[in-house]
């Protein structure tokens, strides 16, 4: 297996993914609404190939929380037939390896059980709102620098 830029792929290969791993109505999600129009970040959004598979992907997107610029994480997809064989842990990994210097701090709705070994922590979220449907304690967020972020506001694609 190796990984690759998803940039390099052909997007009907990554939505199929997309497909397998989320379902066919994963555009109702409130992470699409997040990033709407947005383009993924070429050197954040990663792929693993198995051959000439794709079985797994990362995609990253700009976002903002009120003034300030945040980095919308997910998906992370991996194949159905390949589910629990460390693929999303390396994409995570591959992505924060991927991470340049003036990249803002990292979102994501996730399970902090499964992100917090990669430093999301609903800490600091509690104040801001989504466009759609979500729990809080899945509002997670990286902020290793420990940057100043608004305490309340709407979260939306970047300008």
């Amino acid at each position: 297996m190796h990984a690759t830029a998803l940039s390099s792929l052909a997007d009907s290969v990554v939505d199929a993914l997309l497909d397998d791993a989320f379902g066919l109505d994963r555009h109702q999600r409130t992470a699409y609404l997040l990033r709407k129009g947005m383009r993924a970040i070429g050197h954040l959004s990663l792929g693993i190939l198995d051959g000439d598979e794709l079985v797994g992907s990362i995609q990253c997107w700009p976002i903002r929380v009120g003034n300030a610029a945040l980095v919308l994480v997910g998906p992370v997809a991996v194949a159905s037939h390949r589910q629990n064989a460390g693929i999303g842990t390396r994409l995570m990994q591959l992505m924060l390896d991927a991470m340049q210097p003036d990249d803002a701090s990292m979102v994501m709705i996730g399970d902090p059980e499964y992100y917090g070994r990669f430093g999301f922590t609903a800490e600091g979220t509690s104040g801001w709102t989504l466009p759609g449907p979500w729990e809080p304690r899945r509002l997670l967020l990286r902020n290793p620098a420990m940057l100043a972020l608004p305490e309340h506001g709407a979260l939306g694609p970047a300008d």
